[in-house]
């Protein structure tokens, strides 16, 4: 039985961390070259391995199908903040407009390869963190117990190629450089995370502890923060500024909000969390274990799983997805757990975790697909009644209709989300047009009016921002007549002779 923390572990210094101390030590370790030779390609297989199911279906959630409609509608000619709109900044759009223009838009798989580059990237520069401050042993694991646990989640949210998982290199390499006081590099790194999603930019805390700690000069906190303030910049001007300010920053408020539905986004938000602790059932264990009985120092990483954590709070929605932003820092934290507890302890922990993703593949190879099956009907409809070159509105919060469905969009808004406030299940008060994006309505109706869509699909099925619920659908669809019925959502025919 382990009864006290050796004295040479990193864990019972009294001082923290120095990364030159390291440095100044004779280096014993095998060269550079043959570790990683030997490891990339263990961390490549395995991170095929764990995404096998991203690629057993076209969609996995609508976040996909929004970045999918936005890379058609920009590379028609579309301009981002503008007459293509979302509240997430541009990045990851950009990155499917990329692909889809090298790849066609037919299918997703090339994103589906771009996240599989990105979780390996994410893994090795974990691994090198770890090899750098714990050795050769402790560089392997966090490579690998991050890939394990990085599927942890339901597969909506784990399979999917979207925000957190281009996010995640970027953050992790805010911390790898910072690590080395690479100032400007790591600015950088951390602008990378914020342009992919805002929440990334909370790793600027850990990287500004790590400066603080170093006692470095004015100038190093210059090169940081010019680091991470000029590719923002330099995007919003590429941009609307005034759009990209809106759209990222400024007019969410209502979105983020608590009120409505409490109850069922806590149930959520606790239910995510209990899913991701079974897949960290192989990390947390020895966390737990080394905090009883040695003092910690690596105080950059607990304050970068705290900036994670209160990134998953932000806007109180819970989203499983958002979770992902917690694994990098309980992989390099159960790592450095593992460098000072037995070695059978190291394979417990690797088995058990195994064990584990292992359960979550197969369920996102099981995993049911009723969501995916209702868009891929309404959208076989929507082909078999338009023309190619006809647009249509779908009003739900199922915007991969369009992509399925091969027919561009009426209006810059995709989901009735941004017209009523209405995700992720809320059914309270701060669902309607009062509750809408600032100025939405009438651009909106200015749209429809210039190019009225040939088609309207109703995808509400009852849902809070049903037509019945909100005055200017009902208005609207006056011009329309019904023309049935597809799997609960109702199709409705433009008629000129209508009332305007």
């Amino acid at each position: 039985m382990l009864t006290e923390a050796p004295t040479s572990s990193p864990y019972v210094s009294e001082t923290p961390y120095a990364p030159e101390d390291r440095r100044s030590a004779p280096d014993r370790r095998p060269p550079a070259a043959g570790y990683w030779r030997r490891l990339v390609p263990l961390l490549a297989v395995l991170a095929c391995l764990t995404r096998i199911p991203s690629f057993a279906r076209p969609l996995w959630n609508p976040d996909e199908g929004y970045l999918a409609v936005q890379a058609r509608m920009l590379a028609h000619g579309g301009t981002l903040y503008d007459t293509v709109v979302d509240r997430k900044p541009p990045l990851v759009p950009w990155l499917y407009e990329a692909v889809f223009a090298v790849f066609g838009s037919g299918s997703l798989t090339p994103l589906r390869v771009c996240a599989v580059a990105a979780q390996l990237a994410t893994a090795v520069l974990l691994a090198s963190l770890a090899r750098r401050r714990w050795g050769d042993g402790a560089g392997r694991t966090a490579g690998v117990l991050y890939l394990l646990a990085s599927i942890g989640l339901n597969p909506q949210d784990a399979q999917a190629a979207t925000f957190e998982v281009f996010m995640l290199p970027w953050t992790v390499a805010a911390v790898w450089c910072a690590d080395r006081r690479r100032w400007t590099l790591c600015g950088i790194a951390v602008a990378g995370a914020f342009l992919a999603k805002q929440t990334g930019g909370a790793v600027l805390l850990p990287a500004a502890w790590l400066l603080w700690r170093s006692r470095a000069p004015r100038t190093d906190w210059l090169r940081l923060g010019v680091g991470a303030a000029a590719p923002v910049l330099v995007v919003a001007l590429c941009t609307d500024p005034a759009g990209f300010l809106f759209w990222t920053v400024t007019g969410s408020g209502a979105y983020a909000s608590f009120a409505g539905s409490e109850l069922h986004v806590l149930g959520r938000g606790l239910t995510n969390a209990a899913i991701l602790a079974v897949a960290c059932a192989g990390i947390i264990p020895p966390i737990v274990r080394v905090l009883r009985i040695a003092r910690t120092g690596c105080g950059e990483l607990w304050l970068w799983l705290g900036a994670s954590a209160a990134s998953v709070l932000a806007g109180f929605h819970f989203f499983g997805h958002y979770y992902l932003q917690l694994v990098p820092p309980l992989a390099l934290l159960g790592a450095a757990a593992l460098t000072i507890l037995p070695r059978e302890r190291v394979v417990h922990a690797l088995l058990v975790s195994v064990c584990c993703c292992s359960l979550f593949v197969t369920w996102g190879m099981c995993a049911p697909r009723t969501d995916l099956v209702h868009a891929q009907r309404v959208a076989s409809a929507l082909r078999t009644h338009t023309a190619p070159h006809e647009r249509v509105l779908v009003w739900g919060m199922h915007p991969e209709t369009y992509w399925l469905a091969d027919r561009a969009p009426a209006s810059r808004y995709l989901t009735a989300g941004l017209l009523t406030n209405y995700s992720g299940g809320r059914d309270g008060p701060q669902v309607g047009e009062k509750w809408a994006m600032a100025g939405a309505w009438p651009v909106l109706r200015r749209e429809l009016a210039a190019r009225p869509p040939a088609w309207i699909v109703d995808d509400s099925r009852g849902a809070p921002y049903r037509p019945e619920r909100v005055r200017s659908l009902k208005r609207i669809l006056a011009s329309y007549r019904e023309a049935g019925t597809v799997d609960g959502a109702v199709l409705y025919r433009y008629r000129p002779d209508g009332p305007s």
